[in-house]
């Protein structure tokens, strides 16, 4: 066993069995290394980074109430920062949401160098048994070159009614097109759902088997995911999962201009097609009041890649998953997050890191540099502030609730409560769910078959009902009759709070997603009704 994946091995003991107690252990599982073969590491200063730029980008997303889940800085192709916020660790997979969209478009790109497709290839001419009846003009102008730059011409996105079919392929392609394909962006997630359908047709196979032998074998990434549709075609636009890590190196990869360890794994030509100005974006509906040399969103959209400012480039996904590539710095920035402001933290970066980076190595500055490792050795993500017990808490615990018939089929929850521990049991008719963590830190694993978790944006593609999910909980009293529940997903950036409100025998049960807050929503789940047995 490697010392990363003995690492974060961990079991949680929660009280005896029998008397009903309940005794939780979860199932102790290896977690992936980040990687053969990782970046090398070096200090900031002798990259040429100033640490104290570093720390003043993290002060800057702490002061802005940004969710960062990890971060890792790599200059001169050695990392030289890099945190994860407690859940969160290294050697773990974490959710891209369209920063899949990147590796989509190297696969197409992979595939064109093969000869296996031309971004002039009309769409139309690889589904030919999913034609709609009248192919109208404008589809069968479209083109791949059309798909790559968000450029089909769609009346509206056509996403939400492609995952709610069977057929996705078929869907997308009889959805109206009301612009000449190649005049007009729109983000499309289904277009590069295209794109890897293709991808699969004219290779035979699925885009994430196509990839490994010739990207993320080479880049030591052994542990990605990618979740597919109803036909068993990677969803391309989103679905992808992979560690901290394996951002940066596909970030480095680029900026050498898809190079890798003396190969070239990818063509030049591609490299400089993909993230150069295809076309350009309308002004955003919630930011016309911002200039547009100030925007990111505003600089113009490659094959799957964002033109940002000062000349760089960068993949990105919902809720601040991003790969920055800076070639005039010859830097890559690799982040998770879940914030409701990704400019913001694009921002910071261009506010402190930026003017961090000098031409040449710094003397060493021992005391930033402790201050600054001390700093990305304690990170760590916000818990339920209040205490471990409660006058309530020595009423309930070891007791059973029973709640009124509800839709999620929970019957019951019973309490395990103890000094540096909680579970929580829920029963519906055979199915047990259990959620367990600790009171004030950060420092459990476990997983959960719990109905209506984790949290997600997209339905398309998501796990079977019953899949079991990782996450780290944690709980406190919030008040004297009030226990809150959070359980992070740390495979994906979403977390859920469950507060339970206690009034003499009479319980409530309400859940509170991490994305109905974001958007000040109330949750999609019923309020359960209880009584304490």
């Amino acid at each position: 066993m490697t010392p990363n994946r003995r690492r974060f091995l961990g079991q949680l003991s929660l009280g005896a069995a029998g008397a009903g107690l309940v005794s939780f252990t979860p199932r102790a599982f290896a977690a992936p290394d980040p990687g053969q073969l990782p970046l090398p590491r070096s200090t900031p200063e002798a990259a040429g980074v100033a640490s104290g730029g570093v720390l003043a980008f993290l002060d800057g997303i702490a002061r802005g109430k940004h969710e960062l889940h990890s971060f890792m800085l790599a200059r001169h192709g050695r990392v030289v920062s890099e945190g994860w916020w407690a859940p969160y660790a290294p050697a773990f997979n974490h959710t891209m949401y369209s920063m899949s969209k990147s590796f989509t478009s190297t696969a197409v790109g992979l595939a064109v160098a093969e000869g296996r497709l031309t971004v002039e290839d009309r769409v139309v001419k690889f589904f030919p048994k999913e034609l709609p009846d009248k192919v109208s003009d404008h589809l069968a102008a479209m083109r791949v070159r059309d798909l790559l730059s968000m450029a089909t011409g769609n009346e509206k996105e056509p996403t939400q009614a492609v995952v709610k079919s069977e057929n996705w392929v078929r869907t997308f392609l009889a959805q109206p097109i009301a612009h000449a394909p190649g005049s007009v962006f729109m983000y499309n997630s289904a277009a590069t759902y295209m794109c890897s359908a293709i991808v699969q047709q004219v290779t035979g196979q699925r885009m994430l088997d196509y990839l490994r032998p010739r990207l993320f074998d080479p880049l030591g990434l052994i542990w990605v995911t990618w979740e597919q549709c109803p036909l068993g075609r990677d969803t391309g636009g989103w679905g992808l999962s992979v560690p901290t890590e394996a951002l940066a190196k596909f970030g480095q990869l680029y900026l050498q201009k898809g190079k890798w360890n003396g190969r070239q794994l990818l063509s030049e030509k591609w490299v400089a097609e993909a993230t150069s100005f295809k076309i350009q974006q309308p002004p955003r509906g919630n930011a016309k009041s911002r200039p547009k040399e100030q925007d990111d969103w505003q600089q113009g959209y490659g094959y799957q890649f964002w033109r940002c400012r000062h000349n760089a480039f960068r993949g990105d996904g919902a809720f601040g998953q991003f790969t920055i590539v800076l070639p005039e710095q010859d830097a890559v920035i690799a982040m998770t997050a879940e914030t409701s402001n990704m400019q913001g933290v694009l921002d910071l970066v261009w506010e402190h890191l930026l003017p961090a980076f000098e031409a040449k190595p710094l003397p060493a500055d021992k005391e930033r540099q402790e201050k600054l490792k001390q700093t990305l050795a304690s990170l760590a993500l916000a818990m339920p502030e209040g205490k471990a017990t409660s006058p309530t808490a020595e009423r309930v615990a070891r007791k059973t609730v029973r709640f009124d018939a509800n839709e999620l089929g929970l019957e019951s929850a019973h309490f395990t409560l103890n000094p540096g521990t909680w579970a929580v049991e829920f029963r519906g008719g055979p199915k047990r769910h259990i959620v367990a963590g600790s009171w004030g830190r950060w420092n459990s694993r476990g997983e959960t078959t719990l109905p209506g978790t984790p949290p997600r944006l997209i339905s398309g593609g998501a796990p079977k009902p019953g899949t079991a999910h990782k996450y780290s909980g944690c709980a406190a009293w919030t008040g004297e009759n009030t226990l809150e529940l959070m359980l992070r997903y740390y495979e994906t950036p979403h977390h859920d709070s469950l507060t339970f409100k206690f009034n003499g025998d009479q319980v409530q049960l309400s859940f509170l997603s991490s994305l109905a807050k974001m958007r000040g929503a109330k949750d999609s789940r019923p309020l359960l009704q209880g009584r304490v047995g």
